[in-house]
């Protein structure tokens, strides 16, 4: 997606899954791409791959080469990179320094933001491969935006030009904003990982065949729930919850009983002690959105959280 804007110089700081997809989307979009830092084996691979021709450098030097530097390095290593070429002097007045990290706001940016760059921070809510592939997925992803007020607008000009869609998050709110997702998708391969093993104990072949159709409807509807399309702003509803189904949604003690005496015989034998807490867990909360929507009353969810207490 190319437009009229100001085209920029472009440096990638670690050109892991990240960087080197966002380097070649921004390339696409008109921005030139002057130089890449890459240091393993891999990172060098993926440079040759999306950034052919672009040169690797030193971190210095790409971050002296570029008007817009996309930091792309682990979360953990942001601060300190930010620190160090702040004390080389490295950083520029009115430089757009982006990074992706998702916990962080444009605080971690301060040794750049104080020798006059532009901080933000712009996390793309979406998993990447490293490859090709990724960048067909970045069109329509939400990207969280957090800036200085003044700076917002930049920020959400470049989600627009990767294909994406910007949502303004705020500087105090960036941590929640990523324990959402964190929970949301990471949690969600531990269930996926969870019910595939019971049902291979179960005597299921393939356990992934027999998820899929019921995963993907569950997910598909609620995602669905979550956002429902012309829902006025504010209004109370169920969200998400709405599309339960299964033994909590029948307020259903009896099954819940036997789900949990399986669980835990197949746990005593195998040592898969976490499918029994994990179901307790979920299957509680599940409880209570439920009654907090008004899909069970308050003496069904009285019996299921009694039988779902620890023992």
């Amino acid at each position: 997606m190319t437009t009229t804007a100001p085209r920029l110089g472009v440096g990638v700081v670690g050109t892991g899954r990240v960087g080197a997809v966002l380097g070649s989307a921004l390339r696409a979009a008109g921005h030139p791409v002057v130089g890449v830092s890459a240091v393993s084996r891999q990172s060098r691979e993926r440079a040759d791959a999306l950034l052919p021709g672009v040169p690797v450098l030193d971190t210095d030097e790409v971050v002296r080469r570029a008007e817009l530097v996309l930091l792309t390095v682990p979360d953990d290593a942001l601060a300190p990179l930010v620190a160090g070429l702040g004390e080389l002097g490295a950083w520029q007045m009115g430089q757009l320094v982006v990074h992706t990290a998702g916990r962080f706001g444009v605080d971690v940016l301060a040794p750049a933001t104080a020798a006059g760059a532009i901080g933000l921070a712009l996390h793309p809510a979406m998993m990447f491969t490293g490859t090709s592939l990724d960048l067909a997925r970045l069109e329509a992803t939400t990207f969280a935006v957090t800036a200085a007020g003044p700076f917002a607008p930049i920020g959400q000009a470049l989600v627009v030009e990767l294909g994406g869609e910007p949502v303004l998050v705020a500087e105090e709110h960036r941590g929640l904003y990523h324990a959402a997702l964190a929970h949301g998708a990471n949690h969600l391969v531990v269930l996926v990982a969870q019910a595939a093993q019971a049902l291979a104990a179960a005597g299921v072949a393939d356990a992934g065949t027999a998820l899929r159709p019921l995963l993907e409807v569950a997910l598909d509807s609620a995602l669905r729930q979550a956002s429902p399309p012309g829902a006025p702003a504010g209004e109370p509803r169920a969200g998400a919850i709405a599309a339960l189904t299964g033994p909590v949604r029948r307020a259903d003690v009896a099954a819940i009983t036997h789900h949990l005496a399986e669980l835990t015989a197949w746990a005593c034998r195998t040592g898969a002690v976490d499918q029994v807490a994990a179901y307790r867990v979920m299957a509680r909360s599940a409880t209570v959105r439920a009654l907090a929507a008004g899909l069970v009353t308050a003496t069904q969810a009285e019996q299921l959280l009694e039988e779902l207490e620890e023992r």
